[in-house]
Formats: C-alpha cells, structure tokens, sequence
C-alpha cells in the first residue's frame, strides 16, 4: 500500500511537472507570435493637405496578403477604404507596407487595418486646407526661440522666470585655444586674452546648451529673414500669431555686436565647449542659465562659467573664413530689406557691414574652414554657396534704391556677376552635394529669382536653367534614395542631421516646383515632412509640442529641469530635434532629472536608432538650426509660393524642362 502509494504521488508529479512546461511552452509560444505578430502604424500626425496623395505606412512583422483598411472621420463613419499596398521593404524585424488614400473634406481621421492577422489603428491626424494645416507649428516655432534668448531681454514663460548670462555685457576676448585628444575637443593649456572687452550679450542660446555661435546664428538667420520677407502671412507682419519680425532682429542685434564693423573684426563664439582638466565648460555642469553669473561663488575651476570667454575670428582687418563672411553678408542684407522701412538708421548700418564683411571673405581658404571651437562641433565642408548667398541678397539689397553713402560698391550688377561665379564655382565643386549645407538650396532658388529680375545677364558665369537643372540633379537623387527606403525618406539617415535634412529637401522641392511652375517633387515634399512628423518607423514626430506623440525628454537644461517630462505643459514647444542616427552618442553630467520615454529601441532598423531621452543627445538635442529649417518647410506648404512684392520678381528666361 505504501509502495503504490508513493509510486502513484511520483507520477502524480511528473504529470504536473509536463502540465506546466507544456503550459509554459505554449504561453511563451503565445508571447512570441504576439510580439512577431504586432502591427503598427504610421501616419503624418500632423495631418494631410487636401487635394494630394496621402500615405500612411503598416509596420507588421506578419504577410499582409489582400490585406484591408480603412479611414474613419472622427465619428467612426468610413470615409475611405482600400487595400494595404504592396511590401515598401524591410525595417528590421518588421516588414512595410503603403497605405495609399485620398480624403476630400476636412477634418480628423484615423486609419484601421481591418483584415488580417494584425489589428492596428492610427493615431487621430488632420486633413486641411494647406493655408491652415501647418499655422500652429509656426506658432510653437517662435515660442522655441523666445524661450532661447539670452540675455536681459529674455521674456518671461513657464520655462523663463529671470534674464541669464549678463556678464557677458563685458565679455573677456580670447584667442581660439589649441585642442587635443582623441577627439580634438581637449583645450592645451589656459585660454589667451587678448586684453579686449566687448558686449556679447543677447542672442540665442545654439542649442540644449547655453553657447553662443555666429556660426549657427547666421543660419538661422538666414532661413527666418527669409521667412518674414517672403512670406509675411505665416511668418511676417501679416501673421497675428507667428510673426517672427522682433525676434529676427533680436538675433541680428546679437550678430551685430559679434561684427565690430569699425575696427573690422569678427568674433565668433562665446563661451566654451571643449574641456581642460583645470577649469570646468559649459558642458560639464547642468544647471539653469541664471545661476551662471554667480556660479560657485569665487571657484577659480569655474571662471569660464560665470565670466564666459568670447573668441575672435582674426586681427582687425583680417580676411575672414567664407562660409561666415557669406551667411553673414547675407543676413545684413536682408536685415535692410526687412527694417528699411520701420527702422532706417539700423538698416542702414546692416548694409554697410553687409558689403564690408563681404569684401573681407577669404576666398582660397586654407585647412579647416572657421565654424566652432573646438571644430568638430559644427564641420563644414563648402563655403562657396554661402558666398552665393550673400552676393545675391546684396544684389537684393542694392536694387532697392535710397542707399546709405560710403558703399564701396552701390551697383547691384557687381554682386549679382559674383553670385553667379560663385554659383558656378559651387557646381563644379567636388563637395558632396548631399552633405548638409544649410543655404546651397536657398542660395541658388535666390539667384535664379535675382536672374529673373536682373536687366542684364548676358556673360554671367550662370543661367536660370542651370540652377533648374543643379537643383533637380539634387532632388532626383534624393527621390532615388526615397525610393527605395520603406518610409520614403530621401536621405541617408544614419548619416544623422535627420530633421534637417528632410526639411532642407522638402523646402528645395516646393522651390523647384515653382520655378518650373510644376508639381515635379510636390510628392516628395510632403511625403518628407511628413518623415519628421510621424510617418516613421518609431512613429514619433521629432519637433517638441507637435502631433500626438513627440519628444518628452529633449537633451535641454531648461526643458529637463524646469519643463514636465510627459508631454504636458510646460514644454519647449516648436523645438527640432535632432532625431534618428546612426549613432546613439549620449552623456551629460550631475543634475540632470530622470527622464525617458521606453519603447522607441523596438522599432531601431536599417542601422537607424532613435532615442527619447535626455542623456542621448545624438537624436533628442534641439538646436536654433535645425529648427529654422522647419520655418521655410512649413512656410512654402501653406503659401504655395513666396510673395514678391519686395523684390518684384518675374520670370526671364523660357527654360525647357525635361
């Protein structure tokens, strides 16, 4: 009895032992193919403009054969419905497909998937007319930068409560430091002075730090002025909401002061980003911006935090580095096309130093052109385009008429003869024309504008077509690489600069539509925004504060340490990250407040990887650059087309297009 009795609890055992494996194994069987079997999908969170096609993207990791969806308006009615198109290709583990569909009243959808193995709905978007699609990013837009001004004339908000950095008022002026390390961002020794004195403050912090570069400034610069000049209805003094006339000058005040335009000389930077083992850099302390002043009391290891280092670009008089001396000349330029009405005097004065700091560009630079210090923070490969840019908005200028005395040159045809050698000298230059300059595009649309205008071409190094046909060898490469990418992005994006580039491309694409009164890109211009706001593979937009879901842990001292990290106000609205990268760089120091957004590490693919979170400031870091690019972008899809009332602009040439 007792023997039978343990035999019988022995196999009683064993029974429950298999019980639970076999339950195990199907549990763990049921856990895989749910996650093998999640769909996802993408959309423009933003929303649609009516009248062209619209996609959305099915991330599945599942075959989707005959597979149907649906678009349902905000009360659940069907107002469209199809087939999942075929494979767009491979994104990791998942496979995607295209989700082809055209609504034709306004409004709010979602997108269903309503056969097959994987359910899955969208997040809600909007389908508007363009002219009022894209007004409430504008607006967050200006916030971005009213929230990075330095200086007293900060404005208060939930994330600004007291004016920073106002030692810089009597700023201490270094020469550029040699640097070392692996990395070259090491600074040798103590910095040099140069026993000058200069006011520095003001200005636009450049990005989640509290560093200051003419080298950023005049890209931004560059793509706001153009904004409040060419569009005035979402970006100048026609807009109620997003007119970014006072805070363009704001920033210009600041690059004034960075160009001592009697004495001639450029400074370039302030404060420091390059370490030493013997005094601490902005980037090795987080902290709020009005703490620096007086940070650490008389700590002789943080000097260069409460009295920040100006650096100079050359000895008075010296020729300066181009890729400056261009975006500058051009920005100067268009400050006395923007002010010359309101405010004379300080048009005037933009002029003046417009052609002076143009006379001065070094045109055969040697080494590294002049950006940052140290220079890997912001490389830069050409600076032909930026002279471009500046000959073509002192032509601009110039024709305006009504100018101040002492120019030394008051003809416009010398500066458009310029721009077009230098346009000329661009294109046959061997940089890559992928690479991420910030005006190449701009420079050639303005020329082929000022061409248009101009009462005499003839012998010009450059005609209107070929800048047409420049841009479009551009464009169709970049069409190529969306072609084949599942999400149609036209650029490389493990190559970084995410946002930027998709920005710079749908700009340059609603540019070559109208100058060849087309709608060659149209596609790709929405379709590339629509990259950054959601129609992705982390379904995320990269702009702060726009869509549903968006970054909430920006690699930024103010937006960590006073702003909430869940979305919710306050946030630093309108603010670009950088987005994804090949690259997950991170690191910051003491102080910064947990912050992460989990989840987005399921849906790296490709060698792409995007992070929301604060330590990870390779794809979460804004910067004043990457968001100016949103400003034209933005602009062009809700006008269609610059107003030329400014510049009279009309056609010249008939151009054939292929």
């Amino acid at each position: 009895m007792t023997n039978k009795s343990s035999r019988s609890t022995q196999i009683s055992k064993i029974r429950l032992g298999l019980t639970r494996l076999i339950v195990a194994f199907l549990l763990a069987l049921s856990t895989s193919c749910g996650k093998d079997q999640s769909a996802h999908i993408r959309v423009n969170q933003l929303g649609y403009e009516l009248g062209l096609p619209m996609r959305g993207y099915l991330m599945t990791s599942a075959s989707q054969p005959e597979t149907k969806f649906a678009v349902k308006n905000a009360e659940g009615a069907v107002s469209y419905s199809g087939v999942v198109g075929p494979s767009l290709g491979k994104w990791g583990n998942y496979t995607v497909y295209g989700l082809d569909f055209a609504i034709s009243a306004p409004g709010s959808y979602t997108i269903s998937v309503i056969g097959g193995l994987n359910p899955a709905t969208s997040s809600a978007f909007r389908v508007e007319h363009r002219a009022h699609l894209y007004s409430a990013e504008l607006v967050n837009a200006l916030s971005f930068y009213q929230n990075q001004r330095d200086g007293a004339d900060y404005l208060p908000s939930s994330l600004r409560t007291a004016p920073a950095h106002l030692n810089d008022q009597r700023a201490k002026v270094y020469k550029t430091p040699e640097f070392a390390g692996r990395e070259g961002s090491r600074i040798k020794g103590d910095l040099v002075s140069t026993g000058a004195v200069i006011d520095a403050s003001g200005g636009w912090w450049d990005a989640g730090d509290y560093l200051k570069f003419a080298e950023t400034h005049s890209t931004a610069l560059a793509l706001m002025l153009i904004g409040v000049r060419d569009f005035p209805s979402q970006l100048g003094a026609s807009s109620a909401a997003s007119n970014f006339t006072a805070e363009a000058k704001f920033g210009l005040d600041w690059l004034l002061r960075m160009w001592d335009d009697t004495s001639s000389t450029l400074y370039y930077q302030v404060g420091i980003g390059g370490w030493n083992w013997h005094y601490e850099n902005d980037h090795s302390v987080w902290r709020l911006a009005q703490e620096d002043d007086t940070y650490r009391g008389t700590d002789p290891s943080y000097r260069y935090i409460r009295n920040r280092p100006v650096f100079i670009a050359a000895p008075a008089g010296a020729k300066i580095s181009p890729n400056l001396a261009g975006r500058m000349a051009g920005d100067f330029a268009l400050c006395f096309m923007v002010y010359r009405t309101s405010n004379r005097a300080y048009a005037n004065q933009c002029l003046v130093a417009a052609e002076h700091i143009f006379d001065l560009a070094d045109t055969a630079p040697a080494g590294e052109l002049l950006t940052a210090a140290p220079h890997d923070f912001y490389p830069e490969a050409d600076w032909r385009d930026d002279l471009e840019f500046g000959a073509t908005e002192l032509f601009f200028a110039i024709r305006q008429g009504d100018l101040p005395s002492g120019l030394p040159h008051a003809d416009p045809s010398f500066y458009l003869q310029a721009a077009a050698e230098w346009a000329n000298a661009y294109m046959q230059s061997k940089e890559d024309k992928q690479d991420w300059s910030f005006v190449d595009h701009l420079a050639q649309f303005e020329l082929w504008r000022a061409l248009g205008v101009a009462s005499d071409t003839k012998g010009l190094a450059v005609s209107q077509t070929d800048l047409v046909n420049d841009l479009r060898t551009k464009l169709e490469s970049a069409a190529a690489q969306a072609d084949a990418d599942p999400f149609g992005f036209g650029y490389s994006a493990g190559r970084g600069e995410y946002t930027f580039q998709g920005a710079r491309f749908s700009a340059m694409a609603s540019e070559y539509d109208f100058m060849t009164k087309s709608n060659t890109f149209a596609k790709y211009s929405t379709q590339w925004l629509a990259n950054i706001l959601g129609a992705n593979a982390w379904g995320s937009t990269f702009i702060v504060g726009d869509g549903s879901t968006f970054p909430h842990c920006p690699h930024h001292q103010i937006a960590n340490l006073v702003g909430s990290h869940d979305g919710r106000p306050p946030i630093l609205a309108g603010a670009m990250v950088a987005g994804p990268n090949g690259d997950l760089e991170s690191g910051a120091p003491g102080g910064v407040l947990p912050c992460s957004s989990e989840g987005f590490s399921t849906f790296d693919g490709n060698g792409v990887r995007y992070r929301d979170s604060t330590k990870f400031y390779s794809t979460v870091e804004p910067a004043i650059d990457f968001t100016s690019s949103s400003l034209l972008m933005f602009a062009w899809r809700a006008a269609g087309a610059p107003s030329d009332a400014m510049l009279q602009v009309h056609r010249r040439e008939q151009v054939a297009f292929p």
